[in-house]
């Protein structure tokens, strides 16, 4: 990964504020969402989260600044350089001198052909350096990926299962909980890319993006719709079939209904919090006929 400075666009005296600042602006312009166009901006928005991961931690920050972790946020080792060289040469500010000892660096005889190089780490700075000798890197868990699935407005109410292509081009089946709310982040564990070197699999993070419903209009955990009815069912009176999410049901509404009158049905709504569920209430839209001599003639009469 490239320098995450370079990546933020900040410079290396930028503030902790700068710093998230920068992110959120370059997040908003580099999300997947905003440029389905792109090939490469999930690789870049993954480069980009990266980069925050190392600058927005102080304590990772430090350690890049020193150089003691790359761009990835992986340990870097400086190992003594120039461990080939000839007689008398120096190696990384160690002078070795090579005597009659049968060619061994450190010292004569035979008892050296075993030797360990961690046994340096041991004589200069003690038994615990001689440990981090041997310690392995701390393996980094590869950047979350993410992206935004969209579902109709009963799917989340009801709950469904749905086949889904994840940024890295490999389709899984995903469980929608029942009552899911608009703009909820869920974490498939496990799915996101294979870091190279530990072979560990990272996350994707899930964006669930309700789409709208053209029967309905939300309020909370309400919704309201519009049911067309005959001229004469309003004015007389009778059963009604309205549109629900989980199907629809049949009311009746009384004679002179107008559309001014809402009427409510319980429980038809969304699920909130704590198991609540909304209201779905209905108005109704008055179709009138293109043409009726009879209705006319009866209006004329009313007001004469």
């Amino acid at each position: 990964m490239r320098d995450p400075y370079q990546v933020l666009g900040v410079a290396r005296s930028a503030k902790e504020d700068e710093i998230k600042k920068a992110y959120r602006k370059r997040a908003k312009d580099l999300h997947p969402d905003r440029n389905r166009d792109d090939p490469k901006a999930q690789d870049r928005f993954a480069e980009l989260n990266g980069a925050y991961e190392i600058l927005g931690d102080e304590a990772k920050r430090k350690q890049f600044d020193r150089g003691e972790i790359d761009a990835d946020g992986k340990p870097k080792f400086a190992g003594f350089e120039g461990m080939g060289a000839g007689r008398g040469g120096r190696a990384g500010g160690f002078e070795f001198n090579f005597g009659q000892g049968g060619g061994q660096p450190f010292g004569r005889g035979g008892h050296d052909a075993g030797f360990d190089p961690a046994d340096i780490f041991g004589s200069l700075f003690g038994d615990a350096a001689r440990r981090g000798a041997r310690a392995k890197p701390e393996a980094q868990k590869p950047p979350e990926q993410s992206f935004t699935l969209e579902v109709t407005l009963a799917q989340a109410v009801a709950g469904a299962s749905r086949r889904v292509r994840l940024p890295g081009g490999r389709e899984v089946e995903v469980t929608i909980p029942e009552g899911v709310a608009d703009g909820k982040v869920m974490r498939l564990r496990g799915l996101g890319q294979v870091d190279p070197h530990s072979g560990e699999a990272g996350d994707v993070m899930m964006t669930i993006k309700i789409k709208p419903d053209p029967r309905f209009t939300v309020e909370g955990n309400d919704l309201r719709t519009r049911v067309p009815v005959a001229l004469a069912k309003a004015v007389l009176g009778g059963p009604l079939h309205v549109p629900t999410l989980t199907g629809a049901v049949e009311m009746t509404i009384p004679p002179l209904t107008g559309t001014a009158r809402q009427f409510r049905l319980r429980g038809k709504g969304l699920k909130g919090e704590k198991g609540a569920v909304g209201d779905l209430f209905v108005a109704i839209d008055i179709e009138m006929p293109a043409s009726d001599d009879e209705l006319t003639a009866l209006m004329k009469a009313r007001t004469t």
